[in-house]
Formats: C-alpha cells, sequence, structure tokens
C-alpha cells in the first residue's frame, strides 16, 4: 500500500496545493511522516516547557539545541534521513517526560496533544503519521489551521538562525522561550485568528532579535563583511565545494587543508563568506562554484572535486557524485558520509584524501570576478555619501530584491526586474536569488555598484539596519523612503523574514512568484488590508506601479 502525505510548507508544492505523493524537493512519504510525528512531539514539548517557564524555570541549552536542530532539520531540503528523524522522536519522548518531571504537580491540564508519547520504531511512528499530520482534523477552522502552519514554519525558519548562533556559542533566553510560547499556542484550542495572528507578528519580532544575535555571532568571530571581489571562474587543482550557511564548518575546513594545495570554493549561500576578514585571509578560499541550489544536480555531475553540505539546500545527489558528496550538522541523506563534531571540532580527512584523489580541474578558466560584503557596516560607514545622492536627485530610488530561490521558471521575474531598473536606481540583493543576476554588470551609481549584495537570507537584518537607518537620515518612517522590497520566497526561512517585516510594519511589499498555499483567502485578505501586502505581476508593470510610467523611458 502506498504511503499517503501531505505538505505544502514550500513555495514549490505540487499544484500549488500540497505534495501528497511525493515531495517536490524529493521527500520521500517516509520522511514527511516521521517529520509529522516529530513536529508533533515538538508541540508537546513546547506546552511542557512554557509552562516550566511560566513557572519560574529556565531552559537548560542541550533542550534548547535539541529545538533549534529539530525544528531546522524539517525544513525545506534539509535532511532526508528516515534512521535521523527516529533518533529525533526517541529523544524528544526523553525530553518531554523530563520537562514534565521538572513540573511536578505545577503542570497545569493538559491538551491531549500535549501528551503524546510517539512509538519507539519506526514501523509504528509511520503507523502514527496520519493520525498526526497537517489534515489530520478535516473539521479544524481553515484560518485557524493556516495560522497555525505560518506559526510552525516561522519557527523553522528561525530555528536555522538560532542554531548557526548556538554553533558560535551565542543564544538568547527570549529567543528560545518564544519557540516553546509559540508551539503551545499551536495546539490551544482558545485561541482564535486575532490572537494567533498576533503570535505570528510576535514571531517576526523575535526573529529580528534572533538574526541580530546571529549577526554578532558571525562579526564577533568573522570580523564585519567587507567589499571584497572573489572569482567565480575554475582554477586548475584539487578542490572542495562547501555548500549551505555554516561559516564555523569553512573556518575548520580552511585550517585542515592550509598548505595541502586543495582549492576552497563556496556554493550557495556560503559566497557572503568572501566578505569576512578571517575567512577571506586563507589565500585557498579561491572563489565560488557554480549558481543557486536548484541547478546543482546538472553542476556537480560528475565533478572531480568534493561538496560538503553545511545546511540547506541538498536535492537528491545523482550517481554520478554520490560517492563525492558529504553531509554535516543538520544535513542528511541515507547512506551519504556524515562528517560528525567531537568537542566542537570536525574532522575532514575523509572528504581530504577524497579531493586529493580525485584531481580537480586540469586547467584554469578565463578569470571573471564579482564583488561581495556590502553588509550594514561597510553601507553604513557611507551613509553620508548615501544621503547625498539622494538629496541631489543622483539616487532616485533603492530597490531590496531578495529571497529564497527555486526552480519555476516564473522567478525569471526577478532577473526581469533587476535588468528594467532605472540607472538612477540602486539594488540591494540578499539570499540566494540574487544568482538570478549577480553575474551582471550593473554600472555604478554615486559612486557604489548598482548591485549590492548583502549577504545570506539572515542577512536580512543588513537591509533592515540600512532602511532604519536612511529613515532617521531623512526625519521619516521606512514606508516614506524612496524604498521598495521585491522579495522571492521559496522556503520557511522566507516565512520568518516576511513575519519580521511586517512586524516592524513595512508595507507595500512585492512578493512572489506565487503566494504560499497555506495562506487561506481570508489571511490573505488580512495582510492585504493591514500592510499592503502584493503579489507580483510584471517586472514592467511593477515598476511602473512604483516609479510612475515615465521613470523607465530614464
Amino acid at each position: 500500500m502506498e504511503e499517503a502525505m501531505f505538505c505544502y510548507q514550500c513555495e514549490q508544492t505540487a499544484g500549488g496545493k500540497g505534495c501528497v505523493k511525493m515531495g517536490v524537493c524529493g521527500k520521500t512519504p517516509e520522511v514527511a511522516g516521521l517529520q509529522d510525528v516529530l513536529i508533533h512531539s515538538l508541540k508537546g514539548i513546547g506546552y511542557y516547557g512554557w509552562q516550566f517557564i511560566q513557572a519560574g524555570g529556565k531552559i537548560d541549552t542541550p533542550t534548547y539545541k535539541f529545538l533549534m536542530d529539530t525544528m531546522f532539520s524539517t525544513l525545506t531540503n534539509v535532511n532526508f534521513d528516515p534512521e535521523r528523524f527516529v533518533s529525533y522522536i526517541k529523544e524528544s519522548n526523553k525530553i518531554k517526560t523530563q520537562l514534565k518531571a521538572q513540573l511536578g504537580d505545577k503542570a497545569n491540564s493538559a491538551p491531549r496533544e500535549a501528551d503524546y508519547m510517539a512509538p519507539t520504531t519506526k514501523e509504528d511512528m509511520l503507523r502514527d503519521a496520519p493520525k498526526v499530520g497537517i489534515m489530520t482534523d478535516p473539521d479544524l477552522d481553515m484560518n485557524i489551521r493556516s495560522l497555525r502552519q505560518t506559526l510552525i514554519y516561522g519557527f523553522k525558519g528561525m530555528a536555522a538562525y538560532a542554531h548557526h548562533a548556538l554553533v558560535l556559542e551565542k543564544k538568547d533566553e527570549e529567543v528560545g522561550n518564544f519557540f516553546f510560547k509559540g508551539l503551545a499556542a499551536t495546539i490551544d484550542e482558545s485561541l482564535g485568528v486575532p490572537e494567533l495572528l498576533g503570535l505570528c507578528l510576535e514571531l517576526g519580532k523575535t526573529n529580528l532579535k534572533c538574526m541580530e544575535m546571529l549577526d554578532a555571532a558571525n562579526t564577533d568571530a568573522y570580523g564585519h563583511p567587507e567589499p571584497s571581489e572573489l572569482l567565480i571562474s575554475r582554477k586548475a587543482g584539487p578542490f572542495i565545494v562547501i555548500s549551505g550557511h555554516d561559516m564555523k564548518d569553512l573556518k575548520q575546513l580552511l585550517e585542515q587543508t592550509e598548505g595541502k594545495g586543495i582549492n576552497i570554493y563556496t556554493h550557495g549561500e556560503m559566497i557572503p563568506a568572501h566578505g569576512y576578514p578571517e575567512l577571506k585571509k586563507h589565500k585557498h578560499l579561491i572563489g565560488n562554484f557554480g549558481t543557486a541550489w536548484q541547478n546543482q544536480q546538472k553542476e556537480f555531475d560528475n565533478l572531480p572535486g568534493c561538496i560538503l553540505m553545511t545546511t540547506n539546500c541538498l536535492m537528491t545527489p545523482r550517481d554520478s557524485y554520490s560517492d563525492r558528496i558529504f553531509a554535516t550538522s543538520i544535513v542528511g541523506f541515507s547512506n551519504m558520509p556524515y562528517i560528525e563534531e567531537h568537542n566542537g571540532r570536525k574532522d575532514f580527512t575523509p572528504i581530504i584524501k577524497k579531493a586529493l584523489e580525485l584531481g580537480g580541474f586540469k586547467e584554469d578558466e578565463p578569470e571573471r570576478k564579482i564583488t561581495v560584503g556590502f553588509g550594514h557596516n561597510a553601507v553604513l560607514s557611507n551613509a553620508g555619501k548615501i544621503v547625498e545622492a539622494v538629496k541631489s536627485g543622483a539616487i532616485k530610488h533603492f530597490f531590496l530584491i531578495g529571497g529564497c530561490d527555486g526552480a519555476r521558471p516564473g522567478r525569471s521575474y526577478y532577473t526581469e526586474f533587476a535588468d528594467k531598473t532605472p540607472h538612477n536606481t540602486l539594488m540591494l540583493t540578499l539570499a540566494c536569488g540574487k544568482y538570478r543576476f549577480n553575474y551582471k554588470d550593473f554600472g555604478t551609481l554615486a559612486g557604489f555598484p548598482r548591485l549590492l549584495d548583502v549577504g545570506q537570507c539572515n542577512d536580512s537584518y543588513s537591509a533592515i539596519r540600512i532602511a532604519v537607518a536612511l529613515a532617521d537620515a531623512f526625519k521619516c518612517g521606512v514606508n516614506e523612503l524612496p524604498l521598495t522590497l521585491v522579495i522571492s520566497w521559496y522556503e520557511q526561512k522566507a516565512v520568518a523574514i516576511l513575519l519580521t517585516l511586517l512586524s516592524l510594519d513595512i508595507r507595500n511589499i512585492y512578493i512572489g512568484p506565487s503566494l504560499p498555499a497555506f495562506f487561506t483567502p481570508d489571511v490573505l485578505q488580512t495582510l492585504v488590508e493591514k500592510f499592503k501586502l502584493k503579489v507580483i505581476s510584471t517586472a514592467e508593470k511593477d515598476l511602473e506601479s512604483i516609479l510612475g510610467p515615465d521613470a523607465l523611458k530614464s
């Protein structure tokens, strides 16, 4: 009998409604079912953890870490290994039991869902999966389900940022506590649409604090990003491509490959590493390989080097490179070699040996370079120059064109939009959506490249810092600035960022290429009315709406 599933957490979900046979991402019904059981178990941990916090208790670091890692592991394109989820589910039972014991007689009467204890075998877990999935209760109000799932997906995104910060020994009690509060709310029958919408916006505010924490963790460890050129062409010799987001993994890999004749290329959202002083000082951090994550199966095909996946976004490996791709951290795929951590250190010897064995590229390509590293510190150090350029009329408008990318043809909108922006406008970009157009030369404006790469998706914090600083300089609100946000979304980190922007009351955001399947018409209408959220149409029509019809003629 074919296993059933239902998942609609990413933008490319089947038919824009939900994956029911196989995930578009490659997730099997087996993995989807185990993820459903895990998320249901985490809701109970949230309930008892929130009770414990309200009774004056403090969540210990192992429990905090477990919650961040497990929520992150269910994010799109992170972990496809069923055995890892079985292990997580078993551990969730232990943590829930421990929290209940710590509460003792202080525990309030719990909802039935909070006391759920998962079975101990994979087969029994999968039998339970249909009882705990998204659509288990057909009578649940559709708007309640929509907002509960929005919370869950926002937490998955925020968990990614909290995970990365914790790797660098940064954690925040307020951020951690809200995970428990919000997860508990998803099984609280007393909460209606207004309360759940309020919690979604509270998640957005908490995510801003979380991104601020991660920004501090990265800059404390590696310095503030600075504008830096990097190669996007290949050099002869053995190499390792490192993908994902984890800068600590990259730092350790650089240290362990020093002097071994191995070039290190970043891939995907690891590209901002080239702007950090403590990372780019390693001269064998040679450049960036490939384009966006969704092209990896083609670009990694028969690659004469190794790949290290540190976080999302992983696609099902092809046979032609399955013997040279390695996972670490919360990434997983059945039978994929995994690099463990011991006392804060990872031994990358297996991947180093394999890279040397493969030999690498045979010859140099013609040299091509791009510039990255325009974080908030770099941009705001030139704030006076930017303000004067606006006052003089040299800069007419700012666009933030960024977000998470996917494979659908409709995403060409973002390239067309960037191409059509007038020459008197400045563009900021972040996250993997930039791979649609970051190789293009858009020229300069007021002494700046017209396209400024702000960094990873979590560097939305930098974009917010820049926007707030400009608003302060012009003594106005962010919504009064000549600034428009044009956001693409694919997975759950983008959901968390959208909630952050809405929590700051930033309006008139253009979002696409399609709306989340988990937004009901009523929820969408509320967001449109309250925040003037807009769905993208065509690049030309949207630019004319933003700038006026004559602006495109300039």
